[in-house]
């Protein structure tokens, strides 16, 4: 077969000139992704060899290597592990695959530390290979293929790939190291940097030396077999480093071993940072299962549940068989076991770490929003979700608060959990449904995650107290005595009850079908208006969250409440009293005041020609009459 010329991947090309030219602040990082990456490939094929032995059975003990040739100026990485075809190598190597390139792209700040972060999280540590080598060679052959492959690229927009036919197993790396990077061809660096990142590798990393000698650079044991006093930090980082292929530092470490009539010992990590595949559809966990220190998967989903998907590290199990499929899985009861211990264990270290407020916070800031998809999902731990939940709320000053400190600080009278959904907490505050809660000093909670609107509608209630919508109509302010610490203001005159009626009356007939029903307001003190969902109506926030997906064709029809005590309504309310053209003067007022609330409410007019045009000509009658 002839030589393939292959192009980039345009985000690709990006990608390696920022890499080449030193994203990196420590370049011997990718010697760490490299051999990170041999160690997968090889847990990869002793997994399939369970079922097939055939496949290792000419070489059946993994291990890495390293391979120096100073005169060629040339680093090697290997391993005999499951190895590559022709597809994956244009798949792997030349695509970012399956890695949000986008989103990748668009978080690049140009800050070093930061983008470096960034990096990690999007799974690409092999282009790291280029901060060090001007030209790179990949030589390949699958573990149940004859057939061998070689990759070739400097990096500079295309790479191509021919025929290997002396590939053996697994896949070599070799590094034609620039210039100026000579401290990666000496023996005593490569033992520091191997000994520094990689000793938590359960395989030999071995160097070959010139002379022909092997030299096993690290310990090659897995490190949660060893006992925890005898691992330092370090090495717990740069295992989270490993198993999660991630540059930040673990915010959690969690390593126990649970015994009796279930064994098993977990090493687990909550990032610091969010993974970049967090919110996908397929919710998947990263956490690797192996059996007696075999890998048998990174990808089962009777391991933990979706909302702790954000957890990274391995569970290691001696009471499941070796030979265990992926299908088997999903009904084993000895998993089932393992999962509901795991998710106690990490529930019940999440409520220590919360002691800590302000080392708490960073962590709900980052996974609050999964951690809420258990509300909804996982009944049996709900209320004890519900007390590791933390929340803004319009007295909260920016800070987050437990539902237990919103509870000791409600208002005489006040008999809900008050709160309000949107998309922005900024613009929450400014809501006009929050007017009357802000003249009693009642706090409301403020919810800006998508999944607020499913977990709050299924709670009912927390402590005996229930959750109540301010956006909803019903709010019951009279019976809260509640004062606010700000200066009474004086009472606004109201509308007379015949008065008003009237005013309803006519904005009913104006707006007709665009409206549900008018209503005076209780909770408006300084807005004429505001759009209120009815009891059992959806939320207005989850109208707007499913029509931007697609998900509704129609609009629910809303309640306008009106402010009987604003000067524009009773304004408003004196033309009802005149005939001819304050007729039609209230019909474009009735229109203008629902699209008002609606642009209020994040939404826009529906007609936004008939909008400019009422306003024009209110505008005139104001500057003109």
């Amino acid at each position: 077969m002839s030589e393939e010329k292959f192009q980039f991947q345009a985000e690709v090309s990006k990608l390696l000139d920022i890499v080449v030219h030193s994203l990196y602040s420590n370049k011997q990082i990718f010697l760490r992704e490299l051999i990170s990456n041999a160690s997968d490939a090889c847990d990869r094929l002793r997994y399939l060899a369970i079922t097939d032995p055939g496949l290792i059975a000419s070489d059946a003990a993994f291990r890495i290597t390293l391979a120096v040739d100073k005169a060629a100026r040339t680093l090697t990485v290997a391993d005999n592990g499951v190895g590559m075809n022709h597809a994956e190598l244009v798949e792997n190597l030349g695509t970012i695959a399956r890695s949000g390139t986008a989103a990748f792209l668009s978080q690049m700040s140009g800050d070093k530390r930061g983008d470096v972060n960034l990096i990690g999280q999007f799974g690409v540590g092999f282009y790291s290979s280029f901060m060090v080598a001007d030209k790179v060679e990949v030589t390949a052959r699958r573990a149940d293929e004859n057939s061998g492959w070689r990759w070739v690229s400097d990096g500079k927009g295309e790479f191509v790939i021919d025929a290997a036919p002396e590939a053996t197993r697994g896949v070599s790396i070799k590094l034609h190291l620039r210039k100026d990077e000579d401290e990666f061809l000496e023996p005593t660096r490569l033992r520091h940097i191997v000994k520094t990142y990689s000793d938590h590798i359960a395989l030999p990393v071995v160097l070959l030396g010139e002379d022909g000698k092997e030299e096993t650079l690290n310990a090659a044991s897995a490190l949660w077999t060893r006992p925890r006093q005898d691992i330092t930090p370090e090495q717990y980082k740069e295992f989270y480093h490993h198993v999660a292929h991630a540059f930040d530092e673990p915010w959690l470490t969690l390593h126990y071993k649970a015994e009796g009539a279930i064994e098993y010992t977990g090493l687990l990590f909550i990032p610091e940072q969010k993974p970049f595949d967090l919110f996908t559809v397929e919710r998947k966990q990263k956490v690797k299962l192996y059996v007696r220190r075999v890998f048998i998967t990174d990808d089962c989903e009777e391991l933990l549940p979706p909302y702790l998907r954000f957890m990274r590290g391995i569970v290691d199990s001696q009471d499941l068989p070796l030979n265990i499929s992926r299908e088997m899985l999903q009904h084993n009861p000895v998993l089932s076991k393992i999962k509901n211990g795991l998710v106690r264990r990490i529930l019940s270290e999440l409520k220590q770490k919360a002691e800590d407020t302000s080392s708490y916070a960073k962590f709900w800031e980052t996974f609050g929003a999964v951690l809420k998809e258990g509300l909804y999902e996982d009944f049996e731990r709900r209320t004890e979700l519900l007390e590791m939940c933390r929340f803004h709320t319009t007295r909260s000053g920016g800070d987050l608060i437990s539902l237990d400190t919103y509870l000791e600080r409600m208002k005489p009278g006040q008999e809900h959990i008050h709160y309000i959904t949107g998309d922005d907490a900024n613009t929450l505050m400014r809501s006009p449904h929050l007017e009357g809660y802000a003249a009693k000093g009642v706090e409301v909670v403020l919810l800006t995650d998508p999944v607020d609107e499913f977990w709050v509608s299924s709670i009912g209630d927390y402590k005996g107290k229930t959750f109540v919508s301010a956006a909803r109509s019903g709010t019951d302010l009279d019976k809260i005595t509640g004062e606010t610490t700000e200066a009474p203001q004086p009472a606004a005159e109201t509308l007379p009850g015949a008065t008003l009626e009237a005013l309803i009356t006519a904005l009913k007939a104006a707006l007709g079908s665009q409206v549900k029903d008018v209503r005076a307001s209780d909770r408006l003190t300084e807005s004429p208006v505001c759009l209120v969902a009815d009891q059992n109506d959806m939320s207005i926030h989850l109208e707007r969250l499913l029509r931007q997906h697609k998900q509704m064709a129609e609009p629910v029809s809303r309640v306008l409440e009106i402010n009987p005590r604003h000067a524009l309504i009773r304004r408003l309310a004196a033309l009802t009293q005149d005939g001819g053209a304050a007729a039609d003067t209230l019909h474009d007022a009735a229109w203008l005041l629902l699209d008002q609330a609606r642009i209020i409410g994040g939404e826009v007019p529906t007609d936004a020609v008939a909008f400019a045009r009422r306003v024009t000509a209110m505008m005139e009658k104001g500057l003109v009459g």
